[in-house]
């Protein structure tokens, strides 16, 4: 009988294990020409420059297509020479999930939002200013402020060769400098800052501002991320409370995200063009009558919720060379309809989207039927967008309508009236003088450009 018994239970463990080989064991890791097969495949049906490329255009096909996919030795390397010269955003990613997290707002992050500036002198040195910190993270903690000027980390003088590595460890030291007539002299303060996953809220601040009499909305918003809509909503329900006649969109770091997103955002500013043209859309010449459809104003965000709108002719955008895709999408959608006036700097001149493709059949491209052998994935831009009036590729960016470059020694307190670049809005509300503006520094890059959702204009599916 306890022989039997030994028997059963060597059968059921055997059973077990080979079970729990078909489930984890068995995934067939893909080759880098799989990989490469899926990049040609996705960029073939959807790429918007699609008629750039010869091989692309070609529709290569069986022996053929191994043979020209082959001749790469990366995926990185065939997605380089697929893309179009006048691609500067299509993006080819090898670990999606982080992508994914990104999209939604969710970041290895230490919450000191940063700039980096070339040295005035000529050389590649660059130097940090920080833009603004996030609430409860580790810089807060730790007492990082706006304005605060960095030149090295970890000890070591930041220029443009060594910034990305450098920034890449999850825990390292700033070292504190200051700025005065454009000379940069360290401190010799340290302060050490270590990256935590963090879900950062793009409305950074949402306030109406009471001046003379007058309501005025200001709102902050650093990015079009859709998990945060029904929050954007709430902020233009209290405005529209608050009774304001004007509102100052601040969108000078806001480096874009969803499609959806701005479309609602545009619909919160007015609301009296419900059902109107906001932009249509221009794809490939296969893709376009299958695919592309008009962008209307709407009155309601995804969750179905009411759109809470201001009805407002006019509206102030806040800019700098960093906004881009999605804040871009709502000067140029708004600006056929109501006057947008445009504070700040020239945009970045990014009027494409894109949406996720997997390595999965097509046309879906869908995640859930996704090869498990691997984790790439791409963003190629899909189509652009025009306006009601037909305007788009704006390669150099939207111009503003009154400039002012952001004074690195004197960023001001966001959100109080004397900031400067909020105060340049202000001064035109009330017919005031407006300050005189000069910056000679150049922008190397940001602390966003780390993140591999920067700069997109994101087409849910």
């Amino acid at each position: 009988m306890k022989k039997k018994i030994f028997l059963l239970l060597i059968i059921i463990s055997s059973v077990f294990v080979s079970c729990f080989e078909d489930l984890d064991d068995n995934i067939q890791i893909s080759s880098e020409l799989d990989i490469q097969n899926f990049i040609y495949r996705g960029l073939n049906f959807f790429y918007l420059y699609k008629a750039d490329n010869t091989e692309l255009n070609a529709n290569l096909q069986g022996q053929e297509l191994a043979d020209f996919i082959d001749s790469y030795d990366s995926p990185e390397a065939l997605f380089e020479y697929l893309k179009s010269p006048q691609d500067r955003f299509s993006l080819l990613v090898n670990d999606y999930i982080e992508l994914e997290n990104a999209l939604s707002g969710i970041t290895l992050n230490h919450g000191m939002e940063f700039g980096l500036v070339f040295y005035p002198d000529g050389s590649d040195n660059v130097f940090g200013y920080t833009r603004y910190v996030l609430p409860n993270s580790d810089a807060a903690a730790k007492g990082v402020e706006r304005g605060m000027i960095f030149n090295t980390i970890d000890g070591q003088q930041i220029n443009e060769s060594n910034f990305r590595n450098l920034l890449s460890p999850d825990t390292y030291t700033i070292g504190l400098a200051t700025l005065e007539d454009d000379n940069i002299t360290p401190t010799g303060e340290i302060i050490e800052l270590v990256k935590q996953q963090y879900t950062e809220n793009p409305i950074f601040i949402a306030e109406t501002l009471t001046i003379e009499g007058q309501k005025i909305g200001y709102i902050m918003y650093n990015a079009f991320t859709r998990d945060f809509d029904p929050q954007l909503n709430a902020a233009f329900g209290q405005f529209k409370a608050d009774g304001v006649s004007e509102l100052i969109l601040d969108l000078r770091y806001n480096g874009g995200g969803s499609v959806e997103t701005a479309i609602d955002l545009s619909s919160m500013i007015t609301g009296q063009f419900n059902g109107q043209l906001f932009v249509s859309e221009q794809w490939n010449e296969d893709r376009q009558a299958e695919y592309a459809s008009d962008k209307l104003f709407n009155n309601q965000i995804s969750t179905g919720e009411a759109i809470n709108s201001l009805n407002l002719n006019r509206v102030y955008v806040l800019t700098s060379g960093r906004s881009a895709s999605a804040s871009e999408l709502v000067i140029n959608g708004l600006n056929p309809y109501i006057n947008v006036m445009q504070v700040g700097g020239t945009t970045t001149g990014k009027f494409q989207a894109s949406f996720l493709l997997y390595d999965a059949p097509a046309p879906n491209f869908s995640r859930s039927q996704a090869n498990p052998g691997h984790t790439y994935a791409m963003l190629p831009l899909v189509f652009k967008t025009a306006n009601s009036v037909g305007f788009t590729d704006f390669v150099d960016g939207l111009d503003p309508d009154i400039e002012y470059l952001e004074d690195y020694s004197n960023l001001g307190i966001l959100g109080d009236v004397n900031e400067p670049l909020l105060a340049t809005a202000l001064n035109d509300i009330f017919g005031l003088p407006q300050p005189f503006t000069s910056n000679q520094f150049e922008e190397a890059s940001e602390s966003k450009a780390m993140s591999p959702a920067y700069q997109l204009m994101i087409a849910e599916e």
